[in-house]
């Protein structure tokens, strides 16, 4: 007897698609849950420095060397306090999630 999956040929495909999409939990809510963390720990746990160098790198664009000229700074200072900011925003999303999310509940433990 043909292997039922092998027998189906795309039309088996397309119906595992519809039917993991269908069966995928919506991850919106802590998609938004994690940029607003994220804006946090931006204002308040990288240096200013840090956090002017990571908006010119992610927010608007502009690669190493361009942000190197603007500033007047080396380029490889430029990497490495981009690598230190992310290493901090990472730390502080992994271990400091607590710590944010309490700011987000109530006294009796009801997030708002």
């Amino acid at each position: 007897m043909a292997n039922i999956r092998y027998r189906r040929g795309l039309s088996y495909a397309a119906d595992m698609a519809v039917y993991s999409r269908e069966m995928a939990a919506s991850n919106d809510r802590q998609m938004d849950r994690l940029k607003e963390n994220l804006s946090k720990a931006l204002r308040q746990d990288v240096t200013e420095r840090q956090r002017q160098y990571l908006l010119l790198y992610y927010e608007q664009g502009l690669n190493m060397r361009q942000i190197s000229e603007r500033l007047g700074v080396n380029k490889s200072t430029v990497s490495r306090t981009i690598k230190r900011g992310e290493a901090r925003l990472r730390r502080c999303l992994r271990y400091g999630a607590e710590r944010l999310l309490a700011e987000d509940t109530s006294p009796d433990g009801i997030r708002q």
